[in-house]
This record gives C-alpha cells, sequence and structure tokens, in this order.
C-alpha cells in the first residue's frame, strides 16, 4: 500500500478493532506490544499506545500486525519517540511511505458479527489433567478460526498444539472439526477485558460435509454484512 488514503484507512480499522500490534527494535531481544490509539481524520497522524511500562528507543522500529486474510508491515524512524504530555504510553507518529501486505491466507476469513454467538469447545489432557475448553471465536474461514481469551483460558494452548474433536457452534448450526492446529498465539490488551491473548489455528482434518455446512456459515455471514 503506497497511497495515504489507504495507509489511513487500514490504520484507522486497526484502531477500530483495537488489534494488537507487535513492534521490533533492533538489538533489541524482547519486541515491544501496543495498538494504534486513533487516527487523525485530516492529517497523515496516528497515535501509537505501547503496553504499560514499554519505552521505544531512538531510531528505526517495525510495525507488524494481521489484518483479515494477511500479515501488515511498515517501518518508522525518529531520533526521539516522544510521548504526549502526560501520557507517557501514547507516542504521536506520522503515516509510514508505504506498508507491506505478507503472507496472504488461500482463504478470506470473516469477522463473527457483533451479538453473534459463535463458541469453539473441545478437550485436551495436560499432564493427566483434562482441561475444557469453550472459548470464543473471533474470525472464521474454511482454513480455520481465531479465538479470542483470557490468557488463563488460554493455558496449554501453544504454538503447535493439535486439538481434536473441536465443535463449533456457529449460531444456528455446528460444525465438527476432527481436528485443528494452533498456529500462533498474540498477546494484546482490550480495554474492556484487559490483558488477552489471539490464537490463530488452522483447520488440519475438516470432512467434506463439514466444509460444506461451513461454506454455508460463511456465506449467510458474508451476506448479513452486506
Amino acid at each position: 500500500m503506497t497511497t495515504e488514503d489507504e495507509i489511513g484507512d487500514t490504520l484507522t480499522q486497526l484502531a477500530e478493532s483495537g488489534d494488537a500490534i507487535t513492534i521490533y527494535v533492533p538489538g533489541r531481544r524482547e519486541a515491544v506490544l501496543g495498538r494504534i490509539l486513533s487516527v487523525d481524520p485530516e492529517q497523515p497522524h496516528f497515535v501509537m499506545e505501547l503496553n504499560e511500562g514499554m519505552t521505544l528507543e531512538p531510531g528505526k522500529v517495525t510495525f507488524v500486525t494481521c489484518l483479515r486474510s494477511a500479515k501488515l508491515q511498515f517501518r518508522l524512524s525518529s531520533k526521539d519517540w516522544k510521548a504526549l504530555p502526560g501520557q507517557p504510553q501514547h507516542i504521536p507518529m506520522v503515516f509510514p511511505e508505504t506498508c507491506a501486505v505478507l503472507n496472504r491466507r488461500a482463504t478470506e476469513r470473516v469477522e463473527v458479527p457483533l451479538g453473534a454467538t459463535c463458541m469453539a469447545s473441545f478437550v485436551i489432557t495436560l499432564l493427566n489433567n483434562t482441561h475444557n475448553y469453550e472459548l470464543p471465536i473471533f474470525d472464521l474461514s474454511l482454513g480455520g478460526i481465531s479465538l479470542h481469551c483470557s490468557k488463563l483460558n488460554a493455558k496449554g494452548l501453544i504454538k503447535g498444539r493439535k486439538v481434536h474433536d473441536v465443535v463449533l457452534e456457529l449460531g444456528d448450526e455446528t460444525v465438527e472439526v476432527a481436528e485443528l492446529e494452533v498456529r500462533y498465539t498474540r498477546p494484546f490488551r482490550s480495554f474492556l477485558l484487559g490483558e488477552q491473548v489471539h490464537l490463530g489455528c488452522m483447520f488440519t482434518k475438516l470432512a467434506p460435509e463439514q466444509e460444506s455446512k461451513l461454506k454455508q456459515v460463511l456465506a449467510q455471514i458474508s451476506e448479513d454484512l452486506r
């Protein structure tokens, strides 16, 4: 993306969703986490909110986040990342000149509409202890789902974990998935719920009948969003 309008629309979408953004600083082992707090409606400016206690050193930094079916990346540089007066975690920034859109998924994901009840239920055994999970679905596609939950509720759901016999409650439709795999986990902060975890999961075994049901659900959601 290279136009100011397109970049502004994208940053505004990230601000509205509150999705976590990971900031990589050269020479620093741990990444900085934050989110876009607001975007100026007229000027190419936005405000980045860093997680509590996190700071940015002067110089070039790289921003990475997920946007619908792709990974979004851009770079900015400053000799001094000055925060707003009295707001040490809020840093004003200028739009990047370009945004790279990487690793587009093979299937487009759709977000679950507000007010809709979509849950994923499954059981896993950890150290001979059985754990029952019932987690809200944030978005879904023919290739997988993403889940949002607290860190406590995400216990045991590490990258690479395969989960069997997953029941997806998608409104009036129920879809049973033989197996899915946790492909990534990303922490973020919700102003209403506090520290949360975004789990990206891929279907590794999906029967044709269940795929057909999922297509119907996706088509209905897309129709409702028009």
